[in-house]
């Protein structure tokens, strides 16, 4: 992986947090204290779920050697807001119903959450081991137009420290124009621990990038793609994505859960098909 990658998984030292002032040494300590608070109310998180939400790991990430603005840090908070919410429903196994079953195994489940709507996770194995698929959707994130049909375009508007990045993605027209072109602003940020990496996304709103004509500004989040290497098969990947959207406008829903299941169903097989490409 690259150099910036690993970094994500340097653990933090204690010099480092009596050195931060100010709004750094404020947002480390309200950080903490939230996920004191979460681990301590959490019912038994598996142990991926643990491992990510350990402190040293989210806190290495906020301790860059120049400080925040306000404003990135706001970012950085509605990412880490996004990360728990996305993990504390994917830790929750209650009530999923399963909406999609692919014969190569690929599974699209739903729930209906009374604070966030309905939600569906993707559950499938990728024949490629993480670093590979994490550097697909990470590192190459703008070219994801090139393979998804789906997806026109991803544009990195702005990144902030190592792992925090506010992007902007325009949603193709679905077949038929039953769905029109949708777009997207977002705030993502990334977490690695160990074997373990998370994905975590939601919608925001960036001055410089106002509702765009032809385009219905949806809204996203919590979101959260999970990446952990098979057990037992390295070489292997298990991808699960949380996905939950307001495509806004006025569309049945019944279009709108079939048309998410299919989007996930579909992203599994041209993800499969990038990997395969020859020369990566």
């Amino acid at each position: 992986m690259l150099p910036a990658t690993s970094k994500l998984c340097a653990a933090i030292s204690y010099r480092h947090l009596r050195n931060m002032t100010g709004l750094r040494r404020q947002a480390a300590v309200a950080i903490s204290q939230e996920l004191s608070r979460l681990a301590s109310h959490s019912p038994g998180p598996s142990t991926w779920i643990h491992q990510v939400r350990r402190r040293s790991s989210l806190l290495s990430s906020r301790l860059e050697e120049k400080p925040f603005s306000e404003m990135e840090m706001s970012y950085i908070k509605q990412g880490e807001e996004a990360l728990q919410k996305s993990l504390r429903i994917l830790e929750d196994q209650n009530d999923w119903k399963t909406e999609t079953v692919a014969g190569n195994g690929d599974k699209v489940l739903s729930k209906v959450l009374p604070d966030v709507g309905k939600v569906f996770r993707l559950e499938v194995v990728v024949d490629q081991p993480l670093d590979t698929v994490y550097g697909e959707l990470v590192d190459n994130m703008e070219q994801m137009g090139d393979w998804n049909p789906n997806v026109k375009e991803v544009r990195i508007l702005e990144r902030i420290g190592k792992d925090t990045v506010i992007t902007h993605e325009k949603a193709a027209a679905t077949p038929g124009n039953i769905v029109g072109p949708r777009d997207f602003v977002s705030v993502r940020c990334s977490r690695r621990r160990g074997s373990t990496c998370v994905l975590a996304g939601m919608s925001t709103t960036y001055g410089a990038m106002p509702e765009q004509e032809g385009f219905i500004r949806a809204e996203n989040g919590p979101t959260c793609m999970v990446l952990r290497p098979l057990p037992g098969s390295p070489s292997q990947t298990r991808l699960t994505w949380l996905l939950s959207i307001d495509l806004k406008g006025w569309l049945p829903k019944t279009i709108i859960n079939q048309v998410l299941s299919q989007t996930q169903v579909d992203f599994a097989k041209h993800l499969r098909q990038r990997l395969a490409r020859p020369g990566l």
